[in-house]
């Protein structure tokens, strides 16, 4: 387990927008043998969450955002290179993920992207503020299994029903699994959009696209 002091510490980082000493504390936890994850979990997606939500009231202004999000993101892809792939359980299947069109919130989802790449899946990372084409085109290159659609806003939120719809008029939908996930959305949400299952958070997403695909 990671202490304490250290976590305390990676924490700051991302509020400092410190990328070297955030990269710093990773070796440190990966030379003592320790679980990377626990510092995503523990410290670094906390930090970005508090800082999200200092945001969204006002706290703290969209250029610290910006430059909190690119350390996360530059950490979450260290993490993702030094954790083991499950090759031995290696599961056939390509997903599909972006946050939707208007929104420009991509921390969780970068955070679902590493986890699939953890667990061996083929992953496709659209980005964010991805329009309905972009996510229709793909899932036709890629014959993608499952779609994931992030919206971290309620003003975006409709853009995840405008997905279903897209891709019906494509007459894809039939061919491909959708999962809906974002701070507003709900269960009742993704029902009532006709998605096939709801993330609650970044490991519930991933346990529930591993479902899909079997």
């Amino acid at each position: 387990m990671i202490s304490s002091e250290i976590l305390e510490k990676a924490r700051q980082t991302i509020f400092d927008f410190d990328k070297d000493g955030a990269e710093q504390i990773i070796d440190q936890v990966l030379s003592g043998g320790e679980n990377p994850l626990e510092l995503l979990e523990k410290a670094f997606i906390p930090a970005i969450n508090e800082i999200g939500e200092k945001f969204n009231v006002g706290e703290m202004f969209l250029p610290e955002l910006i430059q909190a999000a690119e350390v996360m993101k530059h950490v979450t892809n260290l993490i993702s290179e030094a954790l083991p792939k499950e090759s031995n359980v290696k599961q056939k299947g390509i997903v599909i993920v972006g946050t939707v069109e208007g929104d420009i919130h991509d921390i969780g989802k970068t955070l679902v992207v590493t986890l699939l790449d953890v667990h061996g899946l083929t992953v496709h990372d659209l980005g964010r503020d991805v329009s309905m084409d972009v996510f229709v085109e793909k899932v036709k290159e890629t014959g993608a299994d499952v779609v994931g659609s992030g919206a971290l806003l309620t003003t975006t939120m409709p853009k995840q029903k405008e997905l279903e719809e897209a891709l019906k008029e494509a007459g894809i939908r039939q061919d491909v699994k959708t999962i809906v996930g974002g701070a507003p959305v709900t269960q009742r949400w993704a029902d009532r959009i006709g998605a096939d299952a709801y993330g609650e958070d970044a490991h519930d997403a991933v346990r529930k696209i591993r479902e899909l695909l079997k």
